[in-house]
């Protein structure tokens, strides 16, 4: 029970959590105001407004440098780390979430003429640099209110 109790008094996890529960709870709302429809599977799945991977990193690296200092080490760590998540989920996943776009397209194409397999691939896994920006500034907000 004891690692409960010192779990749940982390600030930085904490805050690290918490932006990234915003961030998935926003697309849920985003989603609906969008399709009129309630999309739980949003709570958990990557991709969309805003980036909750962004916002967990920049949480995760503002706590520290509020803690450790802007000038620590642990700070120059955590922000390499957090421009390694961003730059990934708005280059090199989004690179993939086209392809499987195109290839969707494929397959469609080729069912109409012959039949196969029709299983669609995952378009919806990296994020747009608005995404990004948007799971930057929520992360940063987050962590200045919870910590």
């Amino acid at each position: 029970m004891n690692f409960f109790v010192k779990f749940g008094n982390n600030k930085v996890l904490m805050a690290c959590t918490t932006a990234w529960f915003i961030a998935q709870l926003l697309k849920i709302i985003l989603t609906f105001y969008s399709t009129k429809k309630i999309d739980l599977t949003r709570l958990v799945g990557s991709g969309g407004m805003p980036s909750s991977h962004t916002a967990f990193v920049m949480a995760l690296s503002t706590s520290i440098g509020r803690i450790y200092g802007w000038e620590s080490p642990i700070f120059a760590i955590s922000l390499c780390f957090a421009l390694v998540v961003m730059y990934d989920a708005a280059g090199v996943r989004r690179a993939a979430g086209n392809q499987a776009k195109i290839l969707n397209i494929i397959i469609e194409d080729i069912t109409h003429n012959k039949p196969l397999e029709n299983e669609k691939l995952k378009e919806l896994i990296g994020h747009t640099p608005k995404e990004v920006l948007a799971g930057a500034i929520l992360g940063i907000l987050i962590a200045n209110l919870m910590v």
